[in-house]
């Protein structure tokens, strides 16, 4: 991939995450200029989606962590609602597609990276000790406690984003 094409596809992925924040409808925007071309097929652009979703719940995981260090489960469950409200269209598409999949290789591609999802939900939160099926279930109870307050599309307030006690500590002793 050309530094240009890398650019042009990272433009288009931009594009398709406001679309579908914008229609929170659960379809895939194939109709957004330079998506055929851009992506090969639905897998290809589930793919992208999917990466951009499991980027954003680890940092949101990463930073919940920082600033809940006592609290591993509830920091976690909290990034989980973090990641759907920064991308509730994202997160939409891909419920509709676990749910829905327009083929067996899409099946099989949500279906393992929900199970990588749920492990690493329940290892950060410290409900797990190594990947496999335990760890899965324990990450989906972790999701489905996130889900039971998450609306689509709707942002709730974040008392975490003022400043926390080890945040406020850490710029105090860089100062």
């Amino acid at each position: 991939m050309t530094w240009k094409s890398h650019h042009r596809r990272a433009d288009v992925l931009r594009e398709v995450v406001r679309t579908v924040d914008e229609r929170l409808d659960g379809l895939l925007p194939l109709d957004v200029d330079g998506v055929t071309a851009t992506f090969g097929d639905e897998l290809d652009l589930i793919g992208a989606l999917s990466l951009r979703w499991h980027t954003r719940l680890a940092g949101h995981v990463e930073r919940r962590l920082a600033d809940q260090p006592l609290d591993l489960e509830g920091a976690v469950a909290l990034a989980w609602l973090d990641a759907a409200e920064d991308l509730p269209g994202i997160r939409v598409v891909l419920d509709h597609h676990a749910d829905q999949p327009t083929s067996p290789e899409m099946a099989s591609a949500l279906t393992v990276a929900t199970g990588k999802e749920h492990e690493m939900l329940a290892l950060m939160a410290g409900r797990a000790s190594a990947p496999g099926p335990a760890a899965q279930r324990v990450g989906r109870s972790i999701e489905l406690g996130a889900r039971a307050s998450y609306v689509p599309g709707r942002r709730r307030a974040r008392p975490g984003d003022a400043p926390s006690l080890v945040r406020r500590l850490r710029a105090a002793l860089a100062a």
